[in-house]
């Protein structure tokens, strides 16, 4: 009878480390590179909802962007981790908006002053911000994509299926990497 009880007691043991190392390497991965990033099954992407205003750019609407590669950035103006990845989002519409990629910052404000479009004028022209941006103070856009985080990427290919996600900072040459191939370019190409 003791037997069978302390190879049972081992066996939980056993489960129970398998979990927890586990639960590790799946902590270990989302965080340590950055944030987490799938490739997602191919999803029909949600429109711009709800949207207060448009700035660089007349409205949009996801119809009207078929054929293109979009990416999406919920971000929002006084978040450290926004302004991070910033650089990157600006680098990636400068080099790829002649090859077919369209980039929309949707302004989702964490805090009361953050709704204020004045402020948001003023932050897109100290963050030098050229891209679409719009402004999410309902939390419209933000909910039909079940977001959660700032910032968050969203590609969505040229027939308006969400492609892959990253959640957070870092990763930049693997989002690159899924916006070039999205675009069809080689690595000696743009």
């Amino acid at each position: 009878m003791f037997d069978r009880l302390k190879i049972a007691a081992v066996a939980a043991a056993m489960v129970a480390a398998f979990g927890a190392v586990a639960a590790l390497a799946a902590f270990a991965s989302t965080t340590a590179s950055g944030g987490k990033a799938t490739q997602e099954a191919a999803v029909q992407a949600p429109d711009f909802t709800g949207i207060d205003n448009w700035l660089n750019s007349a409205p949009l609407d996801l119809k009207q962007l078929r054929g293109k590669v979009v990416l999406v950035d919920f971000w929002t103006f006084d978040c450290i981790n926004c302004a991070h990845t910033l650089p990157h989002v600006k680098e990636w519409y400068s080099r790829y908006r002649d090859k077919g990629l369209v980039v929309v910052g949707v302004h989702t404000p964490e805090y009361t002053f953050e709704r204020d479009t004045g402020n948001l004028k003023k932050a897109i022209k100290q963050y030098g911000i050229e891209y679409p941006v719009a402004q999410d103070n309902q939390y419209a856009t933000w909910n039909a994509y079940r977001n959660q985080y700032w910032p968050a990427l969203y590609l969505i290919d040229q027939n308006g299926k969400i492609v892959y996600s990253h959640f957070g900072e870092g990763r930049y040459a693997q989002t690159e990497q899924v916006i070039r191939g999205l675009l069809g370019l080689s690595e000696k190409q743009g």
